[in-house]
């Protein structure tokens, strides 16, 4: 990769320099609050500002990722050689006609909800605790308590591989559990769109807070984490399995699988990246040897060791 002084200059044609930082804590992007340095870090505020970016990576050759939170990803301790785009605070804007929402990648599933509930709309409730941004919940189909992105969502707009923009229905996306056509297409959502209905916003608020007063009793919420570590196996829950095999409370440096809910890998305070990992890798062996079953991650990685 070329020097990342050259870098940053062609990419200041692209958006203000004040939206280009250099060797970034991705400790500070991530849920888990782990991770290594990053080379360069993008904040772009609208999709030609994504695009043209893009393009002049794409020139130079440069390797990049696009998060959003960073709620369900780990970095390794390496960090990232090349460029992470973010699509997060700085691409959230959100636009409301009638009982449609429209909202750039960056918001936030409460910010959704919130602007929903302002305007007498409601259906998304159980996406409210969800600790992502619109765009990794539309690429995961993201879901919690029964619901899940794809009942809500009328149409997202992506960048394909060749930046060319695209406009997909929810059946264009092909959504599974946990997963849509868009990382298999190396698509980058830019925008969504959701159709909402009128109903009673306050029994929509009691029931929103009723959902999130079950995942505060029932999740490590006072840990840095990134969600649920595992996929749900068909015909199983992740958690019972670990617990099955007795690993509740396991520990590999400051990583640990929460005492609260066994479905769960927090940070205890002092956790490296290498430390999750390696948990992870115990977790998955050892819930292999003792019921049978191959856990997959739900959480994505990515970075250098």
């Amino acid at each position: 990769m070329m020097d990342s002084k050259e870098i940053f200059r062609r990419l200041a044609f692209c958006l203000p320099e004040n939206q280009i930082s250099a060797g970034v804590s991705m400790k500070e992007h991530t849920t888990f609050c782990t991770g290594g340095i990053a080379d360069l870090m993008l904040l772009p505020a609208s999709a030609k500002q994504v695009a043209e970016s893009l393009k002049v990576l794409k020139n130079l050759q440069v390797p990049y990722i696009i998060i959003g939170k960073g709620s369900n990803l780990i970095v390794r301790d390496g960090g990232i050689r090349g460029v992470v785009i973010k699509l997060s605070d700085n691409f959230s804007k959100t636009t409301v006609d009638k009982n449609r929402i429209r909202v750039q990648s960056g918001a936030t599933l409460a910010a959704v909800v919130r602007a929903a509930h302002e305007n007498g709309l409601c259906g998304m409730e159980y996406a409210s605790g969800i600790p992502g941004t619109v765009g990794g919940a539309v690429v995961m189909n993201a879901g919690a308590y029964g619901g899940e992105i794809k009942d809500q969502l009328a149409a997202a707009k992506v960048l394909d591989k060749d930046l060319n923009e695209l406009t997909l229905t929810t059946e264009e996306l092909h959504f599974g559990y946990r997963k849509s056509i868009i990382a298999e297409q190396q698509y980058i959502v830019l925008e969504a769109e959701f159709l909402l209905e009128t109903g009673n916003i306050e029994e929509a608020k009691e029931k929103m807070r009723d959902m999130n007063r079950q995942r505060r009793e029932k999740q490590p919420l006072e840990y840095p984490s990134a969600g649920s570590t595992f996929k749900r196996p068909p015909g199983y829950y992740a958690g019972a399995l670990i617990d099955a095999a007795g690993l509740r409370g396991l520990q590999t440096g400051g990583a640990q699988v929460s005492q609260k809910h066994a479905g769960f890998i927090i940070n205890t305070g002092n956790a490296t990246s290498a430390d999750i990992l390696k948990l992870i890798e115990t977790v998955r062996q050892k819930v292999l040897d003792k019921c049978g079953v191959l856990l997959e991650t739900e959480v994505k990685i990515t970075g250098e060791d």
